[in-house]
């Protein structure tokens, strides 16, 4: 493997939308990458210059780091492949289908000695990073409520469309969301969400949109609001956290100051466009760093859990049709 001074060398499991930025950040500190997709990514190969692997083992194989990046359903054999190989592990949100299979990453990754990091990019934000260190500076007093939004035009293929197929927009989509809330006002006792239109035999049909609301055991309440709207809609997160002495807020779509890409905020996507603050970079800094120092990333293995089982109770709220406990 590499050496103290070596380049890292990482693998990189899918080729989907979300491949270019990770190719990118990594790419942005040295690393020497190779990819790996079951449909052969030569566009994306030829883009940033790397190889492409036989298949996922010779990868594995090959690489300090792994990158997975592919469907939610193939994270936990992924990593498993990974971590049996001593390799530390880089994943997508969120990190598995069930909390169950998630805590079987995080534990696995700790008795082989390797590094897990959830990749919730929304932490590297600039605008809601600056939120975070403000409400943790008691910048508004006591925080009371939060107000989450996210929307966009809907990802293309099929199976995010697919709750038994490991998609679905709470999981997909306001997960990043849910991971914001529990990062602000910590764990939630209570859960409660609504789809619209709900699901047929666990299908989606676009535009669909949803709502979940959580209860923290500090008391605080979150209302987390989403949509895939369909292709012509503009890509827009909004956040306002309230406070007993004040409020703080961000809107993609009205914000003017540079580290939000404000000249991009109204583009048509699925993806958030990108932005001048470079937060994919800033996530993979991190990571690389905590592996460098051995120091805790932003985003720990924990968070990647409790995000998880904050969706699946969700799913649960709708099919009871009431509040569940988180």
């Amino acid at each position: 493997m590499a050496g103290q001074d070596a380049p890292l060398r990482v693998g990189l499991l899918g080729a989907g939308g979300i491949a270019a930025a990770h190719l990118d950040a990594w790419q942005a500190l040295g690393a020497e990458c190779i990819l790996f997709s079951r449909t052969r990514p030569e566009a994306l190969a030829a883009r940033f210059g790397v190889e492409i692997a036989d298949d996922a083992d010779g990868l594995i194989d090959r690489v300090d780091v792994v990158g997975i990046l592919a469907p939610t359903p193939t994270h936990p054999e992924f990593a498993r492949r990974a971590i049996a190989q001593g390799r530390h592990v880089v994943c997508e949100k969120p990190l598995a289908v069930s909390a169950a299979d998630a805590r079987r990453m995080t534990d696995a990754a700790e008795a082989a000695g390797v590094r897990l990091f959830p990749a919730h990019v929304v932490r590297y934000f600039a605008a809601y990073r600056r939120i975070q260190q403000q409400l943790a500076a008691g910048g508004i007093g006591a925080l009371r409520s939060l107000r989450l939004s996210r929307s966009g035009a809907g990802p293309s293929s099929t199976w995010f469309y697919d709750e038994h197929a490991g998609g679905g927009l709470i999981r997909d989509l306001l997960v990043h969301d849910i991971d914001q809330a529990l990062w602000l006002a910590g764990p939630a006792v209570s859960v409660s969400a609504r789809q619209d239109p709900p699901s047929v035999d666990g299908r989606l049909a676009a535009p669909v949109t949803a709502t979940v609301e959580l209860t923290h055991a500090n008391g605080v309440t979150t209302r987390i609001d989403g949509g895939w709207l369909g292709e012509e809609a503009p890509f827009r997160t909004t956040i306002e956290a309230v406070g007993s002495d004040g409020t703080l807020a961000h809107d993609s779509a009205e914000t003017t100051d540079a580290d939000a890409g404000a000249s991009r905020s109204g583009e048509v996507g699925y993806l958030p466009p990108p932005t001048d603050d470079h937060p994919y970079r800033a996530q993979i800094a991190d990571f690389a760093d905590a592996l460098r120092t051995g120091r805790p990333a932003r985003v720990t293995p924990a968070d990647g859990v409790a995000a998880v089982a904050v969706v699946e109770a969700a799913y649960a709220s709708i099919a009871a049709g009431a509040a569940v406990p988180a």
